[in-house]
């Protein structure tokens, strides 16, 4: 059973820009208390890229404020992180998460690759 499924992903050259998406179906679309994106790259855990909690506050990981943007559509179930100004160390597979009634889901990730 998919709940989660992310799109956006690819390959950009250093500086330019991307937009994930990720469209949650079943139960994990019932009022999340939180979506959020994360990323892992080789040999790193995953870490918190950015959140968004379901009265619209948001955070974000230090390495990504003023060039990534969280948002979502609440009633569609859907969450999107817009990335600008990627650098190289943004590469990374990047997993979206909702988090909905105290259980948390996860996206099969796609992979971002910042190279020139």
């Amino acid at each position: 059973q998919v709940q989660l499924v992310e799109s956006g992903g690819g390959p950009v050259q250093p500086g330019g820009s991307l937009r994930l998406s990720c469209a949650a179906s079943g139960s994990a679309s019932n009022s999340p208390d939180i979506m959020g994106w994360y990323r892992q790259a080789p040999g790193k855990p995953r870490g918190m890229v950015a959140i968004i909690t379901n009265d619209g506050s948001t955070n974000y990981a230090d390495s990504v404020k003023g060039r990534f943007t969280i948002s979502r559509d609440y009633a569609k179930g859907v969450v999107y992180l817009e990335m600008s100004s990627l650098k190289p160390e943004d590469t990374a597979v990047y997993y979206c998460e909702f988090v909905t009634r105290g259980t948390i889901y996860w996206g099969q990730g796609t992979q971002v690759t910042v190279s020139s």
